[in-house]
């Protein structure tokens, strides 16, 4: 059965900005739902991942990036149109893969989606978002990083069978507390 990622609420603009400070460190990604996403959330947590209760399972477009408080208005425009400019699709995903031994990250690999991904995320990060990136844009999902080899090793065998179909309704953009948690802050559904 196909089920449809994480709930996206549209709202008008991003609350709280009066009481934020200067700069915020944002994120935006495509939510995995659950029961998938509390699935390998579950397996981070047994691998030992220390952030695994901290960052909610997704498929980055957008990694942390500080920005002035100051530009979030412009942001937020910015993803409204990105949103309208995208169509929902079907994601896959399936298997295991790793980035060692550039960087010791293991993850569940985008089979389907991948080239929908790679379009949206270089529409996000354009505009006021536009950052080079410290490596190629990859669409995964992590399942255990920064870990002991062995629990990299693990981890990667653990993935193997994992899969799971669901459709992509939109994405959301996300905020970095200052108690290190991860929290969504507005969903963008896309267009059409």
């Amino acid at each position: 059965m196909r089920q449809t990622a994480g709930p996206v609420p549209d709202g008008g603009g991003l609350p709280g900005l009066t009481e934020l400070p200067e700069t915020v460190t944002i994120g935006v990604s495509i939510s995995v739902p659950d029961p998938y996403g509390t699935e390998i959330q579950d397996a981070r947590a047994a691998h030992g991942d220390p952030r695994a209760r901290s960052i909610p399972t997704h498929v980055t477009l957008l990694p942390p990036t500080g920005v002035p408080t100051a530009l979030l208005p412009e942001i937020e425009a910015h993803l409204v149109e990105v949103a309208a400019a995208h169509r929902p699709f079907p994601m896959l995903l399936r298997g295991s893969g790793t980035f060692r031994p550039v960087s010791p990250v293991v993850f569940v690999r985008v089979e389907g989606g991948a080239q929908e991904c790679r379009a949206l995320e270089a529409a996000v990060r354009s505009g006021p978002l536009a950052r080079e990136l410290a490596f190629p844009y990859h669409p995964h999902v992590t399942v255990a990083h920064d870990l002991a080899e062995e629990v990299l090793d693990e981890a990667y065998e653990k993935a193997r069978g994992f899969s799971a179909e669901f459709t992509v309704p939109g994405f959301g953009l996300s905020r970095f507390g200052p108690d290190e948690v991860w929290r969504p802050w507005r969903g963008y559904a896309f267009g059409g």
